[in-house]
């Protein structure tokens, strides 16, 4: 079976990346309003506990479209992954190292949504260090979803990314004008790490998956890489 027919046969594929597209979506959307709304940045119209209930259930529902993504592709026979993937990073036979970025991810926001849960437990400042974990989350879901998926080249999922990526950049851009003055050193390295990311994703899809052969590169990548590693 070609990996055409096997993709068309499995519905199972389909919904993973449906599920996949939608989580990156919304975490997107969940980290943007984070960065937006944080510090002195807060609009003066809507109140503190509505911005905070939309950022809670926007978070809930990046979790459950993550784990219809997961359940999905791990139930897909086409790739043969066991459930172990899911929390275990680079242990996968399949694109690795792809793969592998998801999980990261993936733990990442499963510690903010166990810390958020026990926050009057382990205090403020130990909920806000582990908090900060969802904006690196972002940026490795974006790269686990350009480098695994098979689809990164259609015009519309190109889109998305692009969509995702100035959502982000919008709203730190919006945080760091309404920072105000001082910290001058800092609201520039923070501009800097934001630039970094758009363009290091630009760099990654024209020399990487929007290139031919990218499925064959993409698990000999990762091979390499994790030999290397290891």
């Amino acid at each position: 079976m070609t990996t055409a027919t096997a993709l068309a046969a499995s519905p199972l594929w389909y919904a993973s990346r449906a599920g996949g597209t939608i989580a990156l979506l919304l975490l997107t959307a969940t980290v943007a309003l984070g960065i937006a709304i944080g510090g002195k940045a807060r609009p003066r119209r809507i109140g503190r506990f509505e911005i905070g209930l939309l950022h809670r259930n926007l978070a809930v529902l990046t979790l459950a479209f993550l784990a219809l993504h997961i359940a999905t592709a791990i139930t897909d026979p086409y790739v043969h992954l066991s459930w172990a993937v899911s929390v275990v990073p680079f242990g996968a036979s399949y694109r690795p190292l792809w793969l592998g970025l998801g999980t990261v991810a993936f733990d990442l926001l499963l510690a903010v949504a166990i810390t958020s849960a026990l926050r009057l437990r382990i205090g403020q400042e130990r909920w806000k260090a582990v908090h900060w974990l969802a904006y690196a989350a972002w940026p490795i879901g974006l790269f686990h979803a350009a480098g695994t998926g098979s689809d990164t080249r259609l015009p519309l999922q190109l889109w998305l990314y692009a969509v995702c990526l100035a959502a982000v950049a919008a709203a730190a851009g919006w945080r760091l004008y309404r920072a105000g003055p001082g910290h001058i050193a800092a609201r520039l390295s923070a501009g800097l790490l934001v630039l970094a990311v758009p363009l290091l994703a630009t760099a990654f899809l024209a020399t990487g998956p929007l290139q031919p052969g990218w499925s064959h590169r993409a698990a000999a990548l990762s091979v390499s890489a994790l030999g290397g590693i290891r």
